[in-house]
């Protein structure tokens, strides 16, 4: 495979299947368990490509930065590049995105009756995009990624959502696209200033890293793009539109916009919004740090009194990511660490979480605490299941949860002791409506006959739900696994946010300073992995 453009495949391959879908005549809904079982090869395919990336990836120090690149003129008169090219952090996030795409296809299998070939679809082309925004190190080609991906998700809430899907599917759509908006603006002006410097556009990461920018300027950009990215994670008050999401989109929608697509604004503010306005972001970094700090509890205390399974579930989301941005305003490695690990923990734990709901709905069309009671004894293995996705949840020492929350407090806590008081206030609460809301569906008295009787894990959801929980374990046992690719990546981020404005002019983009090259160097680069 070392021959293969192994990047570019991985955004490909789920465009091509989508484009081999269409081709399938299936109006009467007879050709349906065909266009499954393609649709799942597609991801389980790119599932592979995705390992090999990683397989491939070279972790020895001093190895070049970003690696797999691949570099064609798209619109060169304005300096925009096919430019991408992956270092630990976007590796981990593109193969998260690769381990949960399946899952949440097979999770459709029995809920999603209608439109399936239009579903398969609108899924194929989440999950391109969805790589596409991790692997992209040009602003125009992310930002191009980062609205497509908005147009399927868009659609699986709209038409295969609950009651109120249009109400969420719009309000989701809004939100993002007024964020993307600024953040648009800001690119073109980051372009234009690099313009004004060197007589040429330019949306080249890499190269705008090395922009003098001047502090006020820097302000304003900073703020454009961390609003897109605050709306992305959701930070709040900017989380509203994420309960109304979760509840409305079907369990394949939430399980991919819980595990993947909130990392996105995660992603960002580490990638563009602190390394590019460095100033900006440090005095930004308190304010920002005290709204994570009221996200963790706000959204713990909100989760505690919901009624709807999946809405407790949505609000938790809002408390952990809270999390991962306050990792990222300590501005130190440790806490990006934290944060860059958080990102992978929370996509596999609350992915887990939303798939166990949907079960549970497939067979009592319910999500209400009140209608369940007892069940432990009727599904034993759904009930194990669901306690081992629970402790990763809330953070148990030995699961995937502890790792990135630890790290996350130590790095705060050498920044600023005060956040990590309502940081700690944020995990006892976690524990606290997590264990509650287990103790009150799966035990005591079978108080509703409905319950008596239902089935327990089919060999389908076995396959959904156990390379979540043994992931969970795995990621808690061997946290080095995943935090040593990453740290080369967070290092180098770091060093650029902490190294002051006079100094940093001199910083290469990466340690090799061919990764930065001409488009025929960049085609023999292509080979190399």
């Amino acid at each position: 495979m070392t021959g293969l453009p192994m990047l570019s495949l991985a955004i490909v391959l789920p465009v091509l299947g989508a484009l081999l879908l269409l081709l399938v005549n299936n109006r009467d809904g007879a050709k349906d368990a065909l266009i499954r079982n393609v649709t799942l090869g597609v991801s389980l395919l790119t599932f592979a490509v995705t390992l090999g990336l990683w397989a491939g990836f070279d972790q020895t120090p001093g190895a070049e930065a970003f690696q797999f690149v691949e570099r064609r003129p798209w619109i060169p008169f304005f300096g925009i590049e096919y430019f991408i090219g992956i270092d630990g952090l976007s590796l981990m996030l593109i193969v998260l995105t690769g381990f949960l795409t399946p899952i949440a296809l097979l999770t459709s299998w029995e809920s999603i009756e209608t439109k399936v070939k239009e579903f398969s679809i609108f899924m194929l082309v989440l999950e391109a995009a969805m790589i596409g925004v991790f692997a992209a190190l040009d602003l125009f080609l992310f930002y191009i990624f980062w609205d497509i991906l908005l147009i399927p998700m868009y659609f699986l809430i709209g038409i295969w959502g609950y009651d109120q899907r249009i109400y969420a599917a719009v309000k989701f759509i809004l939100y993002t696209l007024a964020g993307s908006v600024l953040m648009l603006i800001a690119i073109i002006g980051l372009s234009w200033m690099h313009h004004a410097a060197t007589g040429q556009y330019s949306f080249d990461i890499l190269k705008l890293y090395t922009l003098d920018i001047p502090y006020n300027t820097q302000y304003w950009f900073f703020l454009a793009f961390a609003l897109a990215f605050a709306i992305k994670v959701p930070l709040f008050p900017l989380h509203t539109w994420l309960p109304d999401a979760h509840v409305q989109a079907p369990t394949p929608g939430s399980v991919i916009l819980a595990g993947v697509l909130l990392k996105m604004g995660g992603y960002g503010l580490i990638r563009f919004a602190f390394p590019l306005f460095p100033e900006a972001g440090a005095y930004f970094a308190p304010f920002i740090a005290t709204l994570s700090v009221i996200a963790i509890v706000y959204g713990a205390l909100v989760a505690m009194v919901q009624p709807d399974m999946k809405k407790l579930v949505a609000y938790s989301s809002v408390s952990h990511m809270g999390f991962v941005v306050l990792g990222i305003t300590a501005l130190n490695v440790q806490g990006m660490q934290g944060a860059s690990y958080q990102m992978l923990a929370h996509g596999v734990s609350t992915g887990g979480l939303f798939a166990l709901v949907g079960m549970l709905s497939d067979r009592r069309h319910t999500r209400l605490i009140s209608e369940y009671g007892g069940i432990k004894k009727v599904m034993p293995k759904l009930t194990a299941a669901f306690l081992i996705i629970t402790l990763s949840s809330i953070g148990l020492p030995g699961m995937n949860g502890f790792v990135g929350e630890f790290l996350i407090m130590l790095g705060t806590f050498k920044w600023d002791p005060r956040f990590v008081y309502g940081a700690g206030l944020g995990v006892i609460l976690s524990a606290v409506y997590m264990l509650w809301m287990f103790q009150r569906v799966f035990y005591g008295p079978v108080t509703d006959d409905h319950n008596r009787h239902l089935p327990d894990l089919s060999v389908r959801e076995w396959s959904i739900i156990g390379p979540l929980a043994a992931m969970a374990i795995f990621m808690g046992v061997f946290p080095n696994v995943f935090l040593k690719p990453m740290e080369p990546a967070v290092q180098r981020i770091v060093q650029r946010v902490q190294t002051p404005a006079t100094a940093r002019q001199s910083l290469p983009a990466t340690p090799q300073a061919g990764v930065i090259q001409t488009t025929a160097d960049a085609a023999g680069a292509e080979g190399t992995h």
